[in-house]
């Protein structure tokens, strides 16, 4: 039996979940999780072997909680379930630790071949992401400006490219508008631009939102 961990801050995105893995007979969904803190203290008294990890979740997300997983050595696997399309965040995700991404409009099949995949040591990764990785792996294709910026500060440049507000995503992140300030004037220095619309403008041409 695969035990399975959901951590995702919408209660019914998680049931979502649940309702999926209920057709699986050999998973088993032993816990759930709405923020980063719940995650971790979870992680030190719940056993489980497959981690379904939200990006974005208040009190600590996604990256967060994979650094801290990273640093507590723990013996499980994450596969990384995201609003956000792979080619913002699955590169990001597995070099932080996960062992696989999907995006939430996948089809419901695809999350049970997922946690099967990674549970038995596999990484579990679509056929445009192995390309992009294969092709990074030989040099073949030089880095973005963007990856540079370290995953918080993507996540902010990829919400202030969305259009969202300073207000709006501190919110969402569960930090202050101020950090969301500095965040901002870090992204700007690193990337060369000079305001919020070089932002968005280089989101578009990197294909980073549409």
């Amino acid at each position: 039996m695969i035990r399975v961990f959901i951590a995702d801050d919408h209660p019914l995105t998680r049931k979502g979940i649940v309702q999926t893995l209920d057709d699986a007979t050999d998973i088993l969904v032993c816990g759930e999780a709405g923020s980063g803190r719940e995650v971790m203290k979870a992680i030190m008294q719940v056993d489980f072997d497959v981690l379904v990890l939200d990006v974005v979740m208040p009190e600590g997300g996604g990256f967060e909680v994979l650094d801290q997983i990273k640093s507590y050595s723990l013996d499980f696997y994450t596969i990384v379930l995201s609003m956000y399309p792979e080619e913002q965040y699955a590169l990001r995700a597995l070099k932080a630790g996960a062992s696989g991404y999907l995006t939430k409009d996948s089809i419901p099949a695809e999350l049970i071949v997922a946690i099967r995949k990674v549970a038995s040591g596999g990484k579990f990764i679509t056929s445009s992401l192995a390309e992009r990785l294969a092709f990074e792996i030989s040099g073949e294709v030089s880095a973005d400006p963007h990856e540079i910026l370290s995953n918080r500060e993507f996540q902010v440049m990829c919400l202030l490219a969305s259009g969202r507000t300073s207000t709006e995503i501190a919110k969402e992140l569960s930090i202050s508008i101020k950090t969301i300030s500095t965040y901002r004037v870090r992204i700007l220095d690193k990337l060369g631009l000079r305001n919020t619309a070089g932002i968005i403008r280089y989101a578009l041409q990197n294909k980073i939102v549409e």
